[in-house]
């Protein structure tokens, strides 16, 4: 028995607390990780519920503090909150796409001590920005990076990579440039949520991807110290599979609106768990003994090939919510892993898009009389996320 299993041994407290306030949204963004199902679960905790929950948290440990959604911002009392955690001891940190941000409202946080704001954009150009997110947001975007970088903040802008917009990489790196990005998250989709849903549609060729790494080393290389990249593969061109989350209930603590405690943001698909809630749970007893963060901790869970497996210390067994969206299996190893048995339907999804001509002109939003359409087009379609679409999807069970 490894020591991460040993009865006797206590793991330490979450050191991040992740905040999803409010599952709304103004963006319907093709790729987004929230639940596909999320407009049933319409029950927000309320202000006092956010604050215990964030003084617990913080009792056990936890120095970073996120906000995040949908869309933080329509959260009436966001500035209360980020006062509050400022209060408490946190770092804190605002990851929003910006529409609200208005200059009252920047004031107001950093009046409150926000530490850090995350502004995320689509793309480059106001088509395809606007394409990828079926809104017409792509100038009030360019508003809100200038108003914060003025305002005196980090500028740290995030673009989720894809498919459809990795041809761009040179302009969007010109973009961040234009703006003054101290930081650039290059994040290439994970397929969870809308984007698991979508992924015949947004995984990329080998060309785009090998050309999209390439481009940034240039880039790096040329602009030195005044830009960070981060480039972020996509799970499944990898042969290894990443440590999810640090190892399952080892260091993050996601919140969702209603108040259910997640290891990781998309945990919630896993069937045979009922997730503790912060109403009805401490945090202290949801960290140290629900099910819902004891399963996977550790070692003792694993199968083979993991249980056997020298990396095991490394990878903790890589993603059980891609386990199981690709095996059934949360227990399976994770299938990006090339010792996994279910390695080669990652290969497959890959390799089907290697061969597949997807022009831009199918984004369309999804009317109901083309939802049949979405899983059965030769040319695949995407899903918008929307109420709409999350109710018609969550009927379905998917």
């Amino acid at each position: 028995m490894s020591a991460t299993n040993q009865p006797n041994t206590r793991p330490t407290g979450p050191l991040w607390l992740l905040a999803e306030l409010t599952y709304r949204c103004p963006l319907h963004c093709v790729f987004c990780y929230n639940p596909v199902d999320y407009k049933t679960n319409t029950h927000e905790l309320s202000t006092a519920e956010w604050k215990e929950t964030m003084k617990q948290a913080r009792a056990l440990g936890a120095v970073q503090l996120g906000f995040s959604g949908g869309e933080p911002l329509l959260r009436e009392d966001l500035e209360e909150l980020v006062a509050y955690g400022h209060e408490l001891g946190y770092y804190t940190n605002l990851i929003t796409s910006g529409i609200g941000l208005k200059p009252a409202r920047l004031d107001a946080l950093k009046a409150a001590g926000l530490d850090h704001i995350q502004v995320s954009f689509q793309d480059a150009t106001q088509a395809a920005n606007d394409a990828l997110s079926d809104t017409k947001t792509f100038a009030k975007k360019l508003e809100i990076a200038t108003a914060v970088k003025a305002a005196g903040w980090p500028m740290v802008l995030n673009v989720v990579l894809h498919r459809l917009n990795l041809d761009h990489i040179d302009s969007i790196i010109e973009l961040a440039v234009k703006l003054g990005v101290e930081y650039l998250e290059l994040a290439n989709t994970q397929y969870y949520g809308w984007a698991f849903k979508n992924k015949a549609a947004l995984i990329p060729t080998h060309e785009q991807l090998k050309h999209a790494e390439a481009r940034v080393a240039a880039w790096r290389e040329k602009l030195g110290n005044s830009m960070k990249l981060l480039f972020v593969v996509p799970d499944y061109f990898e042969k290894n599979p990443k440590p999810c989350m640090s190892g399952w209930g080892n260091v993050f603590l996601s919140i969702s609106p209603d108040g259910t405690a997640l290891p990781c943001q998309a945990a919630r698909m896993l069937p045979g768990f009922e997730f503790p809630n912060v109403k009805t749970s401490t945090v202290e007893h949801i960290w140290y003994e629900s099910d819902g963060f004891t399963r996977y901790r550790g070692d003792a869970w694993m199968k083979d090939p993991c249980r056997t497996c020298p990396d095991k210390a490394k990878d903790y067994g890589g993603c059980r919510c891609q386990a199981y969206l690709i095996t059934g299996d949360a227990t399976q190893a994770d299938p990006v892993c090339h010792k996994s048995p279910a390695h080669e339907k990652v290969i497959a999804f890959v390799d089907a898009a290697q061969r597949r001509d997807n022009p831009d002109d199918y984004l369309k939003v999804q009317k109901p009389e083309q939802q049949a359409l979405a899983n059965t087009a030769e040319v695949p379609v995407v899903w918008y996320r929307s109420d709409h679409n999350s109710l018609h999807l969550s009927k379905q069970g998917s």
